[in-house]
């Protein structure tokens, strides 16, 4: 149990602007809610991919000047079929970046070919005779996290001007998309899949007071009606659902917020785990920002770990108190302002006026 909530803690290595997306991709690596994305975006090749053969291939082919702003998962999966093929691969691009990528077309087909270029570097180390190459097939995923609209399409002939006698040298593929912001409610319910209940609520995240209580509320009733001992992501959604409220909503929420959740877990084998993850997560960025300031020894570390730390207690953080820290070149005034945030009541507490000398 140590290492479960240890493991979910270092959920927090990461800019609260960073939630979305990597949020997102923590609840993809539970193969349970890889059956449920492709419940929204597929639903007639469900029953066709075996899920509890599901298989992570540890690799991402996103360069490292994208890393900010997209990640990717891969994974194989039996294809139930009377053909030959017999695994499929699953590739999911998870996009998080402010303005909508014209390119994407073509980078969702490079990133294809650089899994095919995976095996067949493979079938040339194990000597594989070429007569016995079969590449996979892959189904591309794109899963937008993204405020703006997309309304770009995921081909390479948009990207080009293409007169028609030339159109049919221009190489085709479906790529399944889903923008969760964009989406109907409906639309990503629709399967009563629990992945789909927690879009609706990441879809709400910045909405008023009432709208995430109504999303939250909706989802909640959904997922406690699950049968725990059958669903995998149970636990997992009800932690996911407590974390979004701590990165994204106002601190003066918090407290409803939370409740409403723990109404909803109680007299369940979660209910301890939340709530000891409540009490801890302070304790660990704490730890966790002393730990990168001695190894990095870096003013900016110090300043972000601060700001993470006054966001997830006390919510949005003043634009004014922002520029106090980031103003800040003392490594001492740096720690002494760590430790006034873990222990504040509120941001009145901490002293911000800092000596003339050091700063």
């Amino acid at each position: 149990m140590a290492k479960e909530r240890q493991k979910k803690l270092t959920f927090f290595d990461f800019s609260i602007q960073q939630f979305p997306d990597r949020s997102i991709r923590w609840l993809l690596e539970n193969k349970e809610n890889v059956r449920g994305l492709i419940e929204i975006v597929a639903e007639e090749l469900v029953d066709r991919l075996d899920f509890s053969q599901l298989t992570q291939i540890n690799t991402s082919f996103i360069p490292d000047n994208l890393r900010e702003q997209e990640s990717d998962l891969v994974y194989r999966v039996p294809f139930r079929s009377e053909s030959q093929t017999d695994e499929v691969v699953i590739y999911i691009l998870i996009e998080h970046q402010s303005t909508v990528d014209m390119s994407m077309g073509f980078r969702v087909l490079f990133y294809m070919l650089q899994i095919w270029d995976a095996q067949r570097r493979e079938w040339q180390a194990e000597q594989t005779p070429k007569s016995q190459w079969r590449f996979h097939p892959i189904l591309p995923v794109v899963l937008y996290t993204g405020e703006a609209a997309w309304d770009t399409p995921l081909t390479l002939s948009a990207l080009m001007d293409v007169p028609a006698e030339l159109s049919r040298f221009v190489p085709e593929f479906e790529t399944l998309f889903l923008s969760v912001k964009g989406s109907d409610a409906a639309a990503l319910t629709k399967t009563g899949h629990p992945l789909g209940w927690l879009l609706r609520v990441l879809q709400n995240e910045h909405a008023d007071k009432a709208s995430i209580l109504e999303a939250l509320e909706a989802a909640l009733a959904h997922i406690s009606a699950l049968d725990a001992e059958t669903s995998e992501a149970w636990g997992q959604a009800f932690l996911y659902l407590y974390l979004l409220i701590s990165h994204r909503r106002p601190v003066i929420e918090h407290e409803e917020l939370k409740t409403l959740i723990h109404q909803h877990i109680q007299d369940t084998v979660y209910q301890e785990e939340i709530e000891t993850m409540e009490q801890t997560m302070a304790e660990y960025l704490f730890e966790q920002g002393e730990k990168h300031g001695e190894k990095r020894g870096e003013t900016r570390t110090k300043r972000e770990d601060i700001l993470k730390l006054l966001h997830l207690r006390f919510g949005e953080v003043p634009e004014v108190v922002r520029r106090q820290v980031t103003a800040i070149r003392s490594h001492a005034r740096l720690d002494a302002l760590f430790e006034a945030a873990a222990t504040a009541q509120t941001l009145d507490d901490i002293e911000w006026n800092a000596p003339r000398r050091g700063v």
